[in-house]
């Protein structure tokens, strides 16, 4: 099956808990970057290019994580690890573990940490968010960067990041959700339907920032802290992608599908408010003490 049937029939049926299956075909070929392999919106409030948008956001979670030298870490849902890369080098986290659902970005991403010299600091494990596969608490921050809605579900990621954090470990995540107060027209209702349907995102995982929090602490954590860069992400993301996705480069590795997918979503938030917010989010595992 070619990837662009392949991708019809996925965005067709919206099966449930299949991210990996959309990141499976996506491959290396559909990104908007021209030096990095990054799949998410970036963060633009000084950045002029895709790339710099998306070490941004890198950056700005890393820091939200408060990544030091002493810190192991677990990335959740690292991609092809280019976010792990640029932590290694600036913030040097002692380990860096990434999990991550899709085998054959863990596979492509392996090569890369391998071809940066960064193997021994950074292991790449394939296994799920919601079930992960390690025994007790282990590390001293866990993070999800624009991943986390993927998640079948959401909840069950943070009780799992819960379970595998150390007394006083922290957990940082980008993140999307539905616009406060959002009330969706026809139009806007089938096209939230068939994005989530595209991107695999559960129904389940459709609730505003108030839950959101709420789920949280109902897994445990405490100091939880939230706030909005929705407008430093989804209008600059847009009007740049709306002009890159009609690079004759761009043009020619894209999926069509996914080409079009991009091009009609970054059209919609032009044209008129998108009704999702993009949160960044930190809590704290209690330590134990009184």
């Amino acid at each position: 099956m070619s990837a662009t049937a392949a991708l019809a029939r996925l965005f067709l049926s919206g099966s449930q808990n299949r991210a990996s299956a959309i990141y499976d075909i996506l491959s290396t070929n559909n990104n908007l970057g021209e030096k990095t392999l990054y799949l998410n919106l970036g963060y633009w409030e000084k950045a002029a290019t895709y790339d710099e948008a998306c070490q941004a956001l890198a950056d700005l979670l890393g820091q939200a994580a408060g990544l030091g030298p002493a810190d192991e870490l677990l990335d959740v849902g690292f991609g092809f690890a280019d976010q792990d890369m640029r932590w290694a080098r600036t913030l040097r986290p002692k380990k860096i573990t990434g999990l991550n659902i899709t085998l054959s970005q863990v596979e492509a991403a392996r090569k890369r940490v391998a071809e940066a010299g960064l193997a021994d600091r950074i292991e790449l494990v394939h296994g799920s968010a919601t079930a992960m596969p390690f025994s007790g608490p282990s590390f001293d921050a866990v993070t999800a960067l624009e991943t986390a809605f993927h998640y079948d579900t959401r909840e069950k990621f943070f009780q799992e990041a819960f379970r595998v954090l150390r007394p006083g470990g922290r957990i940082a995540l980008a993140d999307i959700l539905p616009w406060p107060g959002m009330r969706l027209g026809p139009l806007d209702s089938i096209l939230e339907k068939l994005g989530r349907q595209f991107w695999q995102i559960p129904k389940a995982n459709i609730y505003p920032l108030d839950e959101y929090e709420a789920r949280l602490r109902k897994a445990g954590f405490v100091d939880v802290k939230s706030r909005s860069i929705r407008d430093q992400v989804y209008p600059p993301f847009a009007r740049f992608a709306f002009r890159r996705l009609d690079d004759p480069d761009v043009v020619a590795k894209l999926n069509p599908i996914v080409r079009l997918a991009w091009k009609l979503g970054a059209k919609g938030m032009i044209e008129r408010e998108a009704p999702i917010e993009y949160v960044l989010v930190t809590a704290r595992k209690p330590d134990g003490r009184a």
